[in-house]
Parts: C-alpha cells; sequence; structure tokens
C-alpha cells in the first residue's frame, strides 16, 4: 500500500492536503495542538516563536478573505515571515504555470505554501511536484481546492464541536444546505466519521445532494424539520450560487422557506443544541438574523478558533 502523502515515513504530518484518510490520532493531535493556541488567537498572548525564520507564502489562485486573513493571522503570531501572492485565475489555468510558480518561489527560499485554488487537486500536484524536485522539505497546507476539500476549515468546525460537546461519538450533527457544490462539508464528514461521530446527516433538497453521498457514512435527509429532530449541533452551508450550472433552486425565497433556518425549525433540534456557519452568511436565505445572533450560535467563536487551529496546522507541518 502506498503511504499516505500528508504523512512522513514516520507517520508525521508534513502536509496538510485533506481529511480523507487522515488518522484520527493526527486530528485529535491537531486539535489538542490548537487549544493553547486560542489565548494567542484572542490576544491575550501576543506571539511565540515558532515560524521565527521560516517563510510562509499564501499562494491564492482564487479570492478569499476570510480564509487568507486568518491564515495570515496565524502565520505572523507564531513569527513566520509572511508573503500574500494573489494570482490571477486566467494565468495558472495550465498545470505547467502553477509549477512554475511553484519552482520560482522555492528559489525565493519558500519554507511552506498555503494555497487555495479553483482546481481541485492543486495543492496535491504541487505536493507531488515538491518530491519529485528533491524540495521535501517545503511543505503544503490545502486551504480550498474546488469541490475538493478545505481542510482547515473542517478541522476549525471539529475544534468548536469538540468545545461545546466534548465527545463526538455521543453526537448526532446536522450539515444543511448546498452540499453539492462545498468542499467544507466534504472536509467536515471526513472527519466526523474519522472521529467516530454517532450520526452525521445531510439536510438538502434533491438537487444540492452529491450521487452516492451515503458512501461516506451519512443518512441524507430533503426535509429539514425530519432531519433536525434531535440533532446536537446544526452546521448551515453557504449557498454557492457562483457555482451553479442550470436552474438547481427556484428561487432564494422558496430556498429559506425550506432549507432556512429559523427559530421554529431550530425548536426541532436537543434544547442545547449549537448552530455554525463557515461564513459568509447570506442572512434571510440560510439563515435568519434571530438565529445567527442568538445564544446558540457559535458562528463568531468559529473564527477565533479557526486562528489557533491554523496555527497549530502550520506549526505541526514546520516541525516535521
Amino acid at each position: 500500500m502506498s503511504r499516505n502523502p500528508q504523512l512522513g515515513r514516520n507517520g508525521e504530518l508534513v502536509h496538510l492536503l485533506t481529511l480523507e484518510g487522515l488518522p484520527a490520532e493526527v486530528i485529535a493531535h491537531i486539535l489538542d495542538t490548537a487549544e493553547p493556541f486560542v489565548s494567542i488567537a484572542e490576544r491575550e498572548v501576543k506571539k511565540v516563536p515558532l515560524l521565527r525564520g521560516k517563510a510562509v507564502f499564501n499562494l491564492f489562485f482564487e479570492s478569499s478573505t476570510r480564509t487568507r486573513t486568518t491564515f495570515e493571522i496565524a502565520a505572523k503570531r507564531l513569527s513566520a515571515d509572511v508573503i500574500n501572492l494573489n494570482i490571477g485565475a486566467s494565468s495558472t489555468s495550465k498545470g505547467e504555470t502553477l509549477l512554475d510558480t511553484v519552482d520560482n518561489l522555492c528559489a525565493m527560499n519558500a519554507d511552506m505554501f498555503v494555497v487555495r485554488h479553483s482546481q481541485s487537486g492543486a495543492p496535491h500536484l504541487i505536493a507531488s511536484h515538491l518530491t519529485t524536485m528533491g524540495r521535501s522539505y517545503v511543505h503544503v497546507v490545502n486551504a480550498g481546492d474546488g469541490r475538493h476539500a478545505h481542510p482547515t476549515q473542517g478541522l476549525l468546525d471539529l475544534y468548536t464541536i469538540r468545545h461545546y460537546k466534548k465527545d463526538f461519538r455521543a453526537l448526532t450533527v446536522a450539515i444543511v444546505g448546498d452540499v453539492l457544490h462545498s468542499r467544507v462539508a466534504r472536509s467536515l464528514i471526513h472527519g466526523l466519521t474519522t472521529m467516530q461521530t454517532a450520526q452525521v446527516r445531510v439536510i438538502a433538497p434533491r438537487t444540492l445532494v452529491p450521487a452516492r453521498i451515503e458512501a461516506l457514512g451519512v443518512k441524507v435527509y430533503n426535509d429539514m424539520r425530519e432531519g433536525l429532530r434531535d440533532c446536537d449541533v446544526v452546521v448551515m452551508l453557504r449557498l454557492q450560487s457562483e457555482r451553479m450550472k442550470g436552474a438547481l433552486l427556484p428561487s432564494p425565497g422558496e430556498y429559506f422557506k425550506h432549507y432556512g433556518l429559523t427559530d421554529e425549525k431550530l425548536a426541532l433540534a436537543r434544547p442545547d443544541a449549537i448552530v455554525m456557519h463557515p461564513g459568509p452568511m447570506n442572512r434571510g436565505v440560510e439563515i435568519e438574523t434571530a438565529v445567527a445572533d442568538g445564544a446558540r450560535s457559535v458562528i463568531l467563536p468559529q473564527v477565533t478558533f479557526g486562528i489557533a487551529v491554523r496555527m497549530a496546522v502550520l506549526s505541526i507541518v514546520a516541525a516535521n
């Protein structure tokens, strides 16, 4: 059996490309490592010197304010030198151009690439190329690739769930909305099932449910009220209209009527259920303001935890 390309010979994390196939002990190690970094994310402690002298290149071929900003904050609070690159997708439509860019940045003594790309598999391609070129000492962290994966978002969601609910094995988690186009949903599903979550539910209209998703170990509901019943965690997804081709939904208003999270629908979940959202939110489409800003919402803590989790990932891969 070939070795997981994310792991070194001794099972240490050298790249973070996807949560699929990542051992539970590696995920748990990342979550445990993030714990002490929360105080730094909350600015109780300003910086630690774990990445002093390291050059972290944020290589974003696809625009993202939130993810890029949190990675930049995470790297800077680890004392790394951070270089932000926003590269137009039109100049990177071919694999050769992408790899030429990587080679040029390696010549500038890059230690780590944080990569966001509209094409699925781009971070894997870069990691494989670095190994082929004898640059396995340069690390790759996937900040989102196509519809494939968003592993650090999945990890920060796992951290948030564990922070509030402790034991995954006792939980029912519902992931609601545009699962078809969501790399966040895929990463979270892989993470939840790896951590032996009692039940993972997907709630969405039939047009937004990927084919054969049940094979990932989830239970599919097309009726939101039925799917929310007795859930411990409700994760709302952004409706990704920019990725949709054709008429997958009648209208935003109709979508909100059936799949938007309201206080009335949330009442079907457990009384202590928490509400999450990876952001940015479309209020009045996926979630009503009363829920987004309500007592059960942990959407803003997710952002803070995201900095700590990204600090953990950067520090772990840099040490291997």
